[in-house]
Order: structure tokens, then C-alpha cells, then sequence
């Protein structure tokens, strides 16, 4: 077999060479897992999304125009008519007003009295909310009920500045902003976790290794059958016989255990950015890899051109002239053995000096050849 000459070569022998057997590794230090809190969320304890209708009102002139936003225009007189201003006949022309829609996550648990963030974006034609005050806000469940309220100025982190000619300078988004604990929590959302008599774990990647490794550890330091795992996402959670304390005790005792969580072996592109990442179980079978890199340069050296003496029809022109190089790295093929690790074959893709965008290509290839254990997802 004839390998490439230079750095090519050398490349490709390191790739061959980091592939094989590696000496013997000192010992590693101590890995610790992740906690069960980490990987796992308990049922019922989750955030609810509210979302209310309001207005912000003191903007300097870039609200809504009540012309082209009919909605705001009545939701401002239904709300002075509310104040007691008779505003059906009159002539609102102001652009000191907006209509925005506030969202907001009700955390669980949260007491009625306590406050919580909202953001705050604009409906209408408003060029920026900066400076603006958002009148009290109703915020909606999913049910419809009323859950928090929300109130006060808003804090924007980006603007618009225009000038008379109409040129315009704009950072970050100005129709939207924040108001850190701008809503008043009005109702509890009723929850009694330390009454239950069982509660079910969720995985966030579920996998059934990972949900059995889950339940051994639990039963483990609870002892009995505390912890059951019914599908690779889902792990029941009982009380056992004899245990001194509530649901709320048995989970806090053990959110903090370490458990050694099993990943599949995958491999995920994104072609767009030509960011690769990769499983720690990526296995690669027994293969023949060659990589090669054409390179065309093209070079522009123009010249002056200019006429014989004496010569009045004459002109002193500038003539073009192009050259064109193509240099191309012979290939080789160079066996890699089966079983290679997640860290060789970085090592031995790292060492032939591809780019990201030739790894993937790589990567694709060598999957199309039956050649990687890993399931590959393009984003």
C-alpha cells in the first residue's frame, strides 16, 4: 500500500498509531454521578405559564398608533371609562400608550403574597417600550383563573434612536423588557406532596438502565422495595413500611444520592455552525479510512499595457491576468481496528487535521458504512 509523503503521511500513522493498544493509565481519580435531582423530576413539581393582556402607558411618543392598533385604542377608553372618564366621543390621537401581552411561570409551591418575574412584550406598532409603566395586569392559567397580578416599570435592555432624515439606530429588542418581581401572586396552587402515599419520578432522558440504576439506589439506602421503575421514564416512589416521616422527608433524603447515569451512543451534527458532539460510547468497527485535501489557489497579477511611441490612437490600458494552482495531497488508506474508543478516534480525527466540516463528512461516511455503533442526527 503506498501512504502519502510529508505531513499527510505522518498523520495518518499517528491516526494508526493512537489506535492501537494504549499503555497502561494511572488510576483515575473518584467520579461522582449526578444527583437524582439532576436527572429526574418529581410529579407535581413543575411551573405553571400564566399570560395577560394590559397596557403600558408614559412612553415618549413610540406607543402604538391607535389608528393602525384598533385594540388598543378600545382597551384604553374601556379603561378610563373605568376611572370614570367618558372617553367614547373624544379624539384619542396619543402615542404614549401600547398594548402588550405579559407572560410570566408560576413556580410550585409559590404562596400567595409572594411575587414573581414577568416579561412584557409589545402587540402593537410600538417602536419601544423604554421608560414605560404597565398598568395592573391580570395573569390567566390554562384554567382561566386568575393566579397572579402584575404591575410596575419596566426595564428594557435595548433601544432605538432615529433621526429627522430617517436614518435609525437600533440595539437589542426595545418593544420588550422585564419587571423583576412585578406580580403578586393572588392563588396557591394546592398541592400536599407530604400526604401522598406514592410519588413518580420522570426522567429527563429516559433510558432503562439508567431508570433501574435509579430504583437500586433508592431501595438501597431507604431499604425494602421503595422504588420501582415501570418504563425507561418513570420511576415509582412508596413510602415503605415502617418509615418514620412524610412523602416530603423521603424526598429529601434521597434527591442527593449519586447515581451513574447510561447514555446511548450518538452522534449529533449541526451542518449549519459545524459543531460535532459525541457520545462517550461511540464505538467504531474495523475500517479503512483515506483522507485527501484539494487545494486551488487563484492568484491576480495584473499588468499596464501601454501603447507604442508616437502613437495617437493609443491608450495605456490595465490588463487582467490570472493564475491558477491546484495542489492535491495523495491519499492513503490506513486500517483502523475494531473497538476503538470515543477518546482515540477524536485523537486520531484530531491528528489528521481535518476540519470540523471534513469530520462531519467523515463521521457521515463512515456511518453509511456500517462502520459506527452510534445513531447520528443531523440538526
Amino acid at each position: 500500500m503506498k501512504l502519502p509523503t510529508g505531513a499527510a503521511r505522518t498523520a495518518l500513522l499517528a491516526l494508526a498509531s493512537l489506535t492501537a493498544a494504549t499503555a497502561p493509565l494511572s488510576a483515575a481519580p473518584a467520579w461522582a454521578g449526578p444527583r437524582i435531582k439532576d436527572v429526574a423530576d418529581f410529579e407535581g413539581v413543575r411551573e405553571n405559564q400564566l399570560v395577560g393582556y394590559g397596557l403600558v402607558v408614559g412612553l415618549a411618543g413610540t406607543g402604538d398608533s391607535l389608528r393602525n392598533s384598533p385594540f388598543t385604542r378600545q382597551s384604553l377608553a374601556s379603561m378610563l371609562e373605568r376611572l370614570g372618564v367618558n372617553a367614547t366621543d373624544g379624539n384619542l390621537n396619543t402615542r404614549n400608550v401600547a398594548a402588550v401581552m405579559v407572560t410570566a411561570n408560576l413556580p410550585p409551591f409559590a404562596a400567595q403574597g409572594s411575587r414573581i418575574d414577568v416579561t412584557v412584550s409589545a402587540l402593537g406598532d410600538s417602536r419601544s417600550l423604554a421608560g414605560g409603566q404597565l398598568l395592573v395586569t391580570p395573569l390567566m392559567g390554562a384554567d382561566q383563573q386568575v393566579y397572579a397580578v402584575a404591575q410596575g416599570p419596566l426595564a428594557i435592555g435595548g433601544f432605538a434612536a432615529s433621526g429627522a432624515s430617517g436614518s435609525s439606530v437600533t440595539r437589542g429588542v426595545p418593544t420588550a423588557g422585564r419587571i423583576a418581581s412585578g406580580a403578586l401572586v393572588e392563588r396557591e396552587l394546592r398541592f400536599d406532596i407530604a400526604a401522598q402515599p406514592e410519588l413518580r419520578l420522570s426522567l429527563r432522558n429516559p433510558d432503562f438502565t439508567t431508570a433501574q440504576r435509579i430504583a437500586t439506589v433508592i431501595n438501597t439506602a431507604v431499604g425494602g422495595e421503595a422504588a420501582r421503575a415501570t418504563n425507561p421514564g418513570a420511576i415509582v416512589l412508596r413510602r415503605p413500611e415502617g418509615y418514620v416521616g412524610d412523602m416530603v422527608s423521603l424526598v429529601g433524603r434521597i434527591e442527593n444520592l449519586e447515581v451513574e447515569v447510561d447514555t446511548p451512543a450518538r452522534i449529533v451534527i449541526d451542518e449549519s455552525s459545524g459543531i460535532v458532539v459525541m457520545g462517550e460510547n461511540v464505538k467504531v468497527s474495523t475500517v479503512a479510512i483515506a483522507q485527501g485535501n484539494l487545494t486551488i489557489s487563484i492568484q491576480e497579477d495584473p499588468f499596464v499595457s501601454q501603447p507604442a511611441p508616437f502613437n495617437r490612437g493609443g491608450e495605456t490600458v490595465v490588463v487582467p491576468s490570472s493564475g491558477v494552482d491546484v495542489a492535491e495531497e495523495e491519499g492513503g488508506l490506513v486500517v483502523v481496528p475494531g473497538g476503538v474508543p470515543l477518546r482515540q478516534l477524536v485523537n486520531g480525527l484530531n491528528a489528521l487535521g481535518v476540519s470540523p466540516r471534513d469530520m462531519i463528512s467523515i463521521l457521515q461516511a463512515l456511518k453509511a458504512a456500517g462502520a459506527i455503533q452510534a445513531e447520528i442526527e443531523v440538526m
